[in-house]
């Protein structure tokens, strides 16, 4: 494999993702070159190939690319390769099917030098060239995926998976991008949040591509969507949580004594059973969530915040277990009165079907606490792979 040699430091690499581009992919390269010769900048192409069986890679090593073996297949997995292996203080990246212009790097290279952490193109504030983009992305797929990504995480980006981006490399060190796929491009955007870092917007042109498109329109749609509920644990799990929990225990407990009027209305033991589902539900709901946030900071996608910290602080596992046992055993006692009251009785008929609810239901609750105090501290264990969730901070 030939390779770029440089003998003065390289200033700008250049990364492009390939599988199977031999169509494109000497244009791609040619326009890089040509454009860093005529800006005078030191740098490099890098080829991140990812198992091309045609003539891809050839074509690379002809034209001076440094080339990369990716044979992990997946959009981020080209990238983290051929990421890795740049060693220029600012990186680009685009694809290599020539629907990004690489004669346009002086617009992504010098916000960085002035000292911008990142920049992203901006299609729909630029000019989409008519086949460049089928509208159902155009007008459903990225404004709706950008807009959740903004509701969640507050990029205030128009158009967060434009491919062609720049960034510094600490910046990107800082970032610690981990995917794998598709959602890669959403990770690095949500990471540049998290990590705050100056971020800018410059819209682009975007070109058809020439030959086959390598996405897939519901399925690639799907893992970005499922990537940023995932590492939105407080709008997947916590609030609907919350919520459900607080409505069945209002509803448990102002059921408990008796039948409920409200104006010509009666409510009654059929709608307790329903808010003690509802309790039960919501409380499910709110420790999936507690334990998805664990196991999004101990795994570097996320970092600490204040509730969470105070959470993980004051309620540790053997505090946990403490507040699952009383509860169980508070219900435990009810069913017991119950039972004893049964048995006193002569096993005669029992009419004491709102208190053995509310009893079942403390005794669920208090399971459900006692399991899960293990399974978060579990997931918050330091190992050689992560520091745990009380020492770390994040990306």
């Amino acid at each position: 494999m030939e390779t770029q040699e440089n003998t003065m430091e390289i200033e700008v690499s250049i990364v492009m993702p390939c599988l199977n581009e031999a169509e494109t992919l000497s244009t791609c390269i040619q326009k890089a070159q040509n454009t860093l010769e005529v800006l005078g900048i030191q740098g490099e192409v890098v080829v991140a190939d990812n198992g091309s069986t045609d003539a891809s890679v050839a074509i690379a090593e002809r034209l001076g690319a440094r080339v990369v073996h990716q044979p992990l297949r997946g959009y981020g997995a080209a990238y983290l390769a051929g990421i890795a292996a740049a060693e220029g203080q600012y990186i680009v990246m685009g694809d290599s099917d020539d629907t990004y212009d690489f004669t346009d790097l002086e617009r992504f290279i010098t916000p960085l030098r002035d000292g911008c952490d990142f920049v992203i193109g901006n299609r729909l504030k630029g000019k989409i060239l008519p086949g460049a983009m089928p509208k159902l992305h155009r007008y459903i797929g990225n404004p709706v995926l950008t807009g959740i990504l903004n509701v969640l995480f507050r990029s205030g980006v128009s158009d967060a998976h434009c491919g062609m981006r720049s960034f510094t490399r600490e910046a990107y060190q800082r970032m610690k991008l981990q995917t794998t796929g598709m959602e890669f491009a959403s990770e690095m955007v949500i990471k540049a949040i998290k990590t705050d870092l100056k971020i800018k917007e410059i819209p682009i042109t975007y070109y058809p591509r020439k030959g086959e498109s390598k996405l897939n329109s519901f399925r690639d749609g799907w893992r970005h969507l499922r990537f940023m509920l995932m590492l939105s644990p407080t709008y997947l799990f916590l609030i609907p949580g919350i919520l459900l929990f607080l409505l069945g225990l209002i509803g448990t407990v102002a059921l408990l004594p008796g039948p409920l009027q409200i104006g010509s209305r009666a409510y009654d033991v059929h709608v307790m059973v329903l808010a003690c589902l509802l309790c039960l539900l919501g409380y499910q709901v709110l420790l999936l969530g507690l334990s998805a946030r664990t196991l999004s900071v101990t795994r570097g996608f996320s970092s600490s915040e204040p509730l969470t910290q105070f959470v993980y602080r004051h309620f540790t596992l053997e505090k946990g277990l403490l507040l699952g046992c009383v509860i169980f055993a508070i219900g435990f006692l009810i069913d017991s009165w119950i039972a004893y009251g049964w048995v006193k009785s002569g096993f005669g008929e029992l009419q004491k079907v709102r208190p053995a609810l509310f009893a079942l239901l403390l005794m669920v609750l208090g399971t459900q606490t006692i399991f899960s105090a293990f399974f978060v501290s579990m997931l918050g264990i330091p190992t050689e792979k992560n520091t745990g969730y009380e020492n770390s901070k994040g990306p």
